[in-house]
């Protein structure tokens, strides 16, 4: 059976998915934003089978969340490093963390983001960067049709989403 493509969808987020919903990639974003570049340390981190990880590393280069480049020439060699895109993932992940953290980790956190000079873990926000307000569900920020929606969406969003966040 063949998977649906997401990739012609309106929906910022059916996009999004198309290029990272799958759990590898994310895990291997995820290893990236840690640090990792190099292909036998993605492998030894995820556990991963070797043709898995290679199609997944050529899924991410293709779709600009990662970039391939060469760091030794005999014999050939490559790391893969975050682009903007790529970099831009890091909050995504860093959400996924503290939600896991918060609700799927009964014996307790494994994994926490802590402040360099204070030393406290932090607790990632979704914050308005024009207000500064956090996102939450205060009733102050609503889903709506932005100015590349077709009627179809403008419609859908208007009816079932018009609601307060």
């Amino acid at each position: 059976m063949e998977r649906k493509s997401f990739g012609d969808m309106q929906c910022p987020i059916a996009r999004s998915l198309e290029r990272v919903g799958e759990w590898w990639s994310i895990l291997i974003l995820r290893d990236a934003s840690y640090g990792l570049t190099r292909f036998d340390d993605f492998q030894k981190s995820l556990g991963i089978a070797p043709n898995m990880l290679t199609r997944r590393l050529k899924g991410l280069v293709e779709s600009g969340l990662m970039e391939r480049k060469a760091y030794s020439v005999r014999p050939p060699r490559f790391e893969y490093v975050l682009t903007e895109a790529g970099h831009d993932f890091r909050p995504v992940v860093l959400s996924f963390l503290a939600w896991g953290n918060k609700h799927f980790a009964p014996e307790g956190a494994s994994v926490l983001l802590k402040h360099t000079k204070t030393g406290k873990t932090a607790v990632p926000v979704l914050v308005d960067q024009v207000s500064g307000e956090e996102i939450t569900s205060s009733g102050h920020f609503k889903i709506s049709a932005g100015p590349a929606a077709d009627d179809i969406l403008k419609k859908r969003l208007a009816s079932k989403y018009d609601t307060l966040i």
